[in-house]
């Protein structure tokens, strides 16, 4: 029985795990929590109710970076997504953890202010996320130099974070052009077959998205 996804479309870290799924090419069950009883079933699993959630050989595994890793020991592809030599592997989860903290913590402070009912929202809280994104922007704009990928010279773990972090940062506070490095690198993701698949199953999702999804993309 392959693994079985508990996911929705339009969540950045279920895409995150879809990414590296498709990548790999790993066969999987996806239970899509818009859809049946789903639901339910991931809230019995973890009452966190928070996802994407991975169910395989009687075991559940949280968190997106998690399931990845648990993906490439049980499940290995044809180019692994965390290297296999130690010292590449610590760039690639130091990376993976700089997108999910300085990419998308940032970004979804805008989104969750904005779910707020009127006169609970933390004008303060954004506009400390809005410098979060301004700095982390300049500074992975230094990094992304010369480079195709963010970690080594393959598509890693790294990107797998990067690319659903990217997309919506830049809908919720755009990637100023002055950062060519990351805008270049941020359509070579969307370019990407894996996440390219990923944001066309979410595309009917976008009216949901409460900032205003833009007419690009």
């Amino acid at each position: 029985m392959p693994p079985i996804l508990y996911a929705h479309p339009f969540s950045s870290y279920c895409q995150k795990v879809l990414v590296a799924l498709y990548e790999h090419g790993a066969p999987f069950e996806y239970r899509r929590l818009d859809e049946g009883e789903h639901m339910a079933e991931l809230a019995a699993l973890w009452p966190m109710k928070r996802f994407p959630v991975l169910v395989d050989d009687g075991r559940t595994i949280l968190e997106a970076t998690t399931i990845i890793e648990y993906l490439q020991a049980a499940y290995p592809g044809p180019e692994p997504l965390v290297p296999l030599d130690p010292m590449q592997a610590v760039e690639v989860r130091m990376l993976d953890r700089f997108f999910d903290h300085y990419i998308s913590t940032p970004q979804q402070k805008f989104v969750f202010d904005a779910l707020r009912p009127e006169g609970t929202r933390d004008a303060y809280g954004v506009a400390e996320a809005r410098a979060m994104l301004d700095t982390a922007y300049a500074w992975l704009d230094r990094h992304m130099a010369g480079r195709t990928w963010a970690a080594g010279g393959h598509f890693s773990l790294a990107d797998c974070a990067a690319a659903p972090f990217l997309f919506y940062a830049d809908w919720t506070h755009r990637i100023p052009p002055t950062h060519a490095n990351v805008r270049a690198y941020r359509a070579r993701l969307l370019a990407r077959p894996s996440f390219a698949r990923a944001v066309e199953e979410a595309r009917p999702f976008r009216s949901f998205f409460p900032l205003g999804a833009p007419d690009r993309d």
